[in-house]
């Protein structure tokens, strides 16, 4: 079988090319060109500047890493014709607006990233229609020159807010086609989970509150129905008023991990897996370590036991990367029939309800000052967490923000708090 291509840019240069080979293994290349080019980012630390091409091993990983996961994986294959197994012809089809500033086209059919297709400006009732037909197309794809592709298990849909040229003090959510950079992700809410946008959105402002890197995000409406409106960390307003985007890589990417196995327990990456990273790639390792150490207490605290490596990125941009901001904050221990298990096991132990304090000390080196610095953030971050939950509570009642999701994650909150500093 005579070899595909497709087109891979970063930052809108020619990076290279990703071929799929006999038996539909990938290899990717990098473009000469960009390669003489002294100040190229690689697309990824597990695929750094060469000449010599990347195998299957490496590039499956890495480009399936854009594509959504599991169910929607398996709808968005059979809407578009192909199989599900094959992330080539997947991003063929999606791959224009990806995470990151990457973008896969078909060899030689790159379109512009503005002016081929203008932004469709959605009205209420318009976004209503998209959001109820994500559940039958996900991402919108097949149709109307929409080539988005966003990894996760859960519909969303990549949109752009622009300003309203009638009325500078309003913005629109408008659909990006094309390949069109997007600013930010909305998520309707989950069939059969009560409540998930009030609840992503209280755990992503609980963590704001406490200062970690986290996303902004707020709430909207379509029709009655609430969406959670996410601002993408990895996009930016240049000086010329044009979107651009930002580098980044999900663990498992940076890894050479399938998505399919990004659990821990199916051969995804653990928490020590993810500190070497860190303390390899990162251009600040101490600092970042910290950073993702506390997003893992917090996680903790709030019940979020879908905590794996593809919820942890790479932001890159001049030198070496760093830390992204935390997203996918849900605290999934107030629905009684979701998984209780821990994506990624804490000292050993999957068991949320079985981790104290020697588990968490097997996060760090086995001294008594590294042991008694993690008790401070230990201590520290639960303190301010309880607090911080009830504050929050009536900010947002103020603002006629309210669920009674909101109780039940302050349960949880309490329950954790409790079993953290009970050895302390």
């Amino acid at each position: 079988m005579k070899d595909r291509i497709l087109d891979v840019y970063l930052y809108g240069r020619l990076a290279g090319k990703l071929h799929q080979g006999e038996g539909g293994r990938l290899s990717f290349f990098y473009d000469d060109n960009y390669l003489a080019d002294k100040e190229a980012t690689p697309l990824s630390v597990s695929m750094p500047l060469a000449r010599e091409p990347y195998l299957d091993v490496v590039a499956r990983p890495f480009f399936s890493g854009f594509l959504p996961d599991d169910l929607i994986r398996h709808r968005l294959a059979q809407v578009l014709g192909v199989s599900e197994e094959n992330p080539f012809a997947l991003l063929k089809e999606i791959g224009g607006e990806c995470a990151g500033a990457a973008a896969l086209f078909p060899e030689g059919e790159k379109a512009a990233e503005s002016g081929v297709f203008e932004p469709k400006i959605l009205s209420e009732e318009e976004l209503a229609e998209k959001l109820d037909a994500l559940r039958r197309r996900p991402l919108l794809a097949g149709g109307e020159g929409i080539r988005l592709s966003l990894a996760g298990a859960q519909d969303k849909l990549p949109v752009a807010l622009l300003i309203d040229k009638n009325n500078l003090a309003e913005h629109k959510i408008a659909l990006m086609r094309g390949g069109a950079p997007t600013t930010h992700i909305i998520k309707p809410p989950i069939e059969r989970v009560a409540d998930s946008v009030y609840n992503e959105f209280f755990c992503l402002k609980l963590a704001g509150r406490l200062r970690l890197p986290v996303a902004n995000a707020s709430i909207g409406f379509a029709k009655g129905t609430p969406y959670l409106l996410v601002e993408r960390y990895d996009r930016a307003w240049d000086e010329e008023g044009q979107i651009r985007r930002i580098h980044q890589e999900d663990f498992c990417q940076a890894l050479s991990i399938p998505p399919e196995q990004k659990y821990e327990r199916e051969g995804g990456p653990g928490i020590m897996d993810c500190l070497r990273l860190l303390e390899r790639q990162s251009a600040r390792p101490a600092v970042d370590k910290l950073a993702f150490l506390n997003l893992l207490i917090f996680n903790y605290l709030i019940g979020n036991a879908d905590c794996h490596g593809k919820n942890f990125s790479l932001l890159h941009g001049g030198g070496k990367p760093r830390l992204a901001p935390a997203y996918d904050l849900m605290s999934t221990a107030v629905y009684p029939e979701v998984q209780k298990k821990l994506a990624m096991k804490i000292g050993g132990e999957y068991d949320p309800e079985k981790i104290f304090r020697r588990h968490w000390h097997r996060l760090v080196v086995d001294t008594a000052g590294a042991r008694k610095a993690l008790d401070k953030e230990l201590n520290d971050m639960a303190m301010a967490v309880r607090q911080a939950v009830p504050a929050l509570i009536g900010e947002l009642a103020e603002q006629h923000i309210a669920s009674s999701i909101f109780d039940a994650i302050g349960q949880v909150v309490e329950r954790r708090v409790r079993q953290v500093l009970e050895e302390f």
